[in-house]
């Protein structure tokens, strides 16, 4: 037996203020698409923005539906339009806040188990590390790899 350690790095921001300006832009993009979250249930209003390689920018929100769980978290929803709209082009980074209250959350809300599969599977296709930038009221993490995220993907059928 040998007992094995796994360690990740990211980068930790005090504010959107210190990022680069494309990750500033596409956190703010995924702040507005809050706006458009339909979570009458949860009032867990979560907004997604993906970077494409061509630059265009797709963004979207959580959307809840009483026959739970029949609704899908923003980052699918974006991840799932931006391929379907751009097919032939890689997403590049993502942004995820959650907003409750009308407020950005305290704390940091990272991409659940299956929204992590699908970002991981969008890096496959990529061929190249896709940038998470999970953000929320109090600071903001970038991790330069969904691998950060998911190191134990789901890849058996490649």
């Amino acid at each position: 037996m040998e007992k094995k350690y796994i360690q990740i790095s990211y980068t930790e921001y005090a504010s959107p203020a210190e990022l680069e300006r494309e990750d500033r832009e596409l956190l703010e993009r995924a702040i507005e698409a809050t706006e458009g979250s339909y979570a009458p249930y949860s009032s867990f209003n979560v907004g997604a923005a993906v970077r494409l390689s061509n630059g265009e920018i797709v963004s979207a929100a959580n959307q809840e539906n009483a026959a739970y769980p029949s609704g899908l978290c923003a980052e699918r929803t974006a991840l799932f339009y931006a391929h379907a709209k751009y097919p032939s082009e890689n997403v590049v980074a993502l942004a995820v806040v959650a907003k409750s209250g009308g407020e950005l959350t305290p704390g940091l809300t990272y991409p659940c188990g299956a929204c992590r599969q699908v970002l991981q599977e969008s890096q496959t296709r990529a061929g190249a590390d896709v940038r998470i930038i999970v953000g929320s009221a109090t600071k903001v993490l970038v991790l330069d790899s969904v691998d950060a995220l998911l190191p134990f993907a789901f890849d058996n059928l490649n």
